[in-house]
């Protein structure tokens, strides 16, 4: 376990290399569908079949997380098992996040073929860097607490990347486009902008995080194809954990892919977006900043607990709430406060199943184990461009008209899909978890001091 300024380097060299690809990560997987319908311009033929293939491809590429996982736990170079991919992860991902925006004057069968191409690129490229990343997290201290406080200043660096974008996409995009003479060039010189800040902040972790050495990390043996499934499906916690995060996922991520199209469709105003954007980021990096306070004086489920029941009455108020600003901003900072706390809990669960199927199955496994992180977020957000891609169909948003109105059947599809489906999804995910997870901290305590004896008998 690492200690003092050892530890506190590694935290911020490796929290800091979130920032950037979390700005690139929320461009693609939540502006890229409005780039394609409010910017590109497609008809409900063409966005029907481009979401299809998101959907297609994110489950393609999430089912390679597990692959990938393979690839770096038994990758041995002079430079670790983690840095190498998340190397030419990063550098990959970030030609062709630029692709993805980039003007090519493609229309029909040709735009869907282009993108197509460089969507499945888009996730095997960051499929390298996303698995390799995360799966070093947990290589870094075998202490609860100090996973907590690296997981939280990763999370709050990520989401500062996130809200960043979420904030500034509208107003910077639009003045990039005036400057450059087009919205599609304002997209695309932004997305620039973002590639390059993920480039630095990556490079930041690649040269300044010293791995530790781990338990039983000398001599493993390289990991079987049968070893990885092994490790997926007889580790019963982090199958339990993946339910429950996969869940967790879709709801939290159809939910935040629809705020452009709400403020812009409901409050006909989508300069808000912004300033809720702000509001809500505020409020996310606080919770996770006062996270480890909670965390010292209460145990998980509690914490796990009081999370759900923010988001419940968060969710509650933002379906029922008017058009006003006060009771949208209060109901998002219920729900992304209780989110903040529910993400960071699910990524510390993951970590610690690592521990648990070491000590089972008799190796381990961080990054077989966190290929299941990226594969969620995957799955989710397949399931989540789907359910915002055909709800823009159906309650006929893709095909209104300038200075045209959404109806109020098309606007109660909006707010259900956004609102009510995410809602029952959180909840089902808490269930699961309740009833099924068993790593309290005590016993967290006890697989520790298992392997410790392992190792030296």
């Amino acid at each position: 376990m690492e200690t003092g300024k050892s530890f506190k380097r590694n935290k911020f060299a490796f929290g800091m290399g979130t920032i950037g690809r979390d700005m690139v990560y929320s461009m693609v997987s939540m502006y890229l569908i409005v780039f394609i319908t409010e910017v590109v311009g497609v008809t409900d033929s063409v966005l029907i079949t481009i979401t299809t293939i998101m959907m297609l491809a994110r489950v393609f590429d999430a089912f390679n997380d597990p692959i990938m996982g393979v690839i770096v736990d038994n990758t041995r170079s002079r430079y670790g098992k983690y840095k190498p991919w998340m190397t030419i992860g990063v550098v990959l991902s970030a030609m062709v996040a630029v692709l993805l925006f980039m003007d090519m004057d493609l229309t029909g069968s040709s735009y869907i073929a282009y993108f197509t191409v460089f969507y499945l690129l888009w996730g095997i490229s960051w499929t390298m860097n996303d698995i390799s990343y995360w799966s070093m997290m947990p290589s870094l201290s075998y202490d609860q607490k100090e996973r907590e406080e690296i997981g939280a200043l990763a999370r709050i660096f990520a989401n500062i990347g996130l809200f960043v974008v979420v904030a500034s996409v509208i107003p910077v995009t639009n003045l990039l486009g005036e400057q450059a003479g087009s919205l599609k060039k304002g997209f695309l010189f932004y997305t620039v902008i973002l590639v390059i800040i993920m480039l630095v902040f990556q490079m930041v972790t690649v040269f300044f995080v010293k791995e530790p050495p781990v338990i039983g990390g000398k001599d493993q043996p390289k990991t079987t194809l049968k070893g990885m499934i092994r490790a997926l499906t007889q580790n019963d916690q982090l199958l339990v954990t993946a339910v429950a995060m996969a869940l967790f996922m879709i709801g939290y991520v159809t939910t935040t892919s629809f705020g452009v199209y709400y403020f812009k469709y409901v409050f006909l105003n989508e300069n808000m977006y912004s300033i809720f954007a702000i509001i809500l980021g505020v409020s996310q990096i606080l919770a996770l900043l006062a996270f480890p306070w909670f965390s010292k004086r209460h145990p998980r489920k509690t914490l796990y607990k009081s999370a759900i029941i923010l988001i419940v009455i968060g969710y509650l108020i933002f379906f029922f709430s008017p058009a006003n600003m006060i009771f949208i901003g209060a109901a998002g900072i219920l729900l992304f406060v209780g989110q903040a706390f529910i993400q960071l809990l699910m990524l510390v669960f993951l970590a610690d199943t690592i521990e648990y199927g070491h000590l089972k199955l008799g190796r381990r496994n961080e990054s077989v184990t966190f290929a299941i992180q990226p594969f969620i977020n995957k799955m989710g957000a397949a399931v989540a461009n789907g359910i915002v891609g055909y709800t823009l169909v159906i309650s006929g948003i893709n095909s209104l008209g300038e200075g045209e109105l959404l109806s109020e059947r098309g606007l109660l599809i909006m707010k259900s899909a956004m609102m009510l489906l995410p809602l029952l999804l959180i909840v089902v995910s808490f269930v699961i978890y309740r009833k099924k997870y068993i790593i309290s901290e005590e016993k967290y305590e006890e697989i520790i001091e298992s392997l410790i004896r392992r190792e030296e008998g």
